[in-house]
């Protein structure tokens, strides 16, 4: 007896290529209206060259300033703030010129970046005294040491010297030497500034 049949031709379907059909299924979602949006919206990059907003505490005072996030704590304080008791001598971290202290500690301005420097007090060499006041013991030890020719390098002497004996590291000549050896000074006044350095450090500790 002859036996009805369907005329459509049978459809073989393997493992690989039902699981390929659900996998390309599924992955439409990923391509759908959202992440087209998200493609059409890109996120404006920030101009690296767009002045921030900084605040530095410089000698107890703090001054507000726009700032290029490259400016360094040295030209902030000669260039915007006017304290040019700090020089830029090698502009590289090298002869010590722009020593200025960060929270106590000895710190190059010519290598921090202003905006590192935000939330810490700086001293410059015109914070160690008023106008009209006495001189720090520092100060009057290099006056009274003869410790300076030209003068250039002795604002960030000074305040290495004042860094060096808070830091615990002047208890002898040699180690003054050794860690005063970041400051250059052209004129070699190096023998008198030890001698300072020693003398002020027991006026500052007594």
């Amino acid at each position: 007896m002859p036996t009805d049949h369907d005329d459509t031709p049978a459809v073989s379907v393997s493992r690989r290529h039902f699981l390929g059909a659900t996998v390309s299924t599924a992955a439409i979602p990923l391509v759908g209206a959202g992440a087209a949006k998200a493609q059409a919206q890109p996120v404006p990059l920030a101009d690296p060259q767009a002045p921030l907003d900084v605040h530095l505490s410089v000698n107890g005072e703090v001054y507000r300033m726009g700032l290029d996030v490259r400016t360094t704590v040295l030209d902030a304080l000669r260039d915007h703030i006017g304290l040019t008791g700090s020089k830029k001598g090698c502009d590289h971290g090298q002869c010590g010129a722009c020593t200025v202290l960060l929270d106590g500690k000895r710190a190059l301005g010519c290598l921090t970046l202003a905006v590192a420097a935000q939330g810490k007090e700086i001293t410059t060499i015109e914070g160690l005294t008023r106008a009209d006041g006495p001189l720090h013991p520092m100060q009057q030890a290099f006056v009274d040491h003869d410790a300076f020719q030209c003068g250039y390098c002795t604002p960030g002497q000074i305040m290495s010297a004042i860094g060096c004996i808070q830091e615990g590291h002047a208890d002898n000549d040699d180690a003054i030497r050794e860690y005063m050896s970041g400051n250059l000074c052209r004129c070699a006044a190096y023998p008198n500034i030890v001698a300072a350095v020693r003398q002020a450090k027991t006026t500052m500790e007594g």
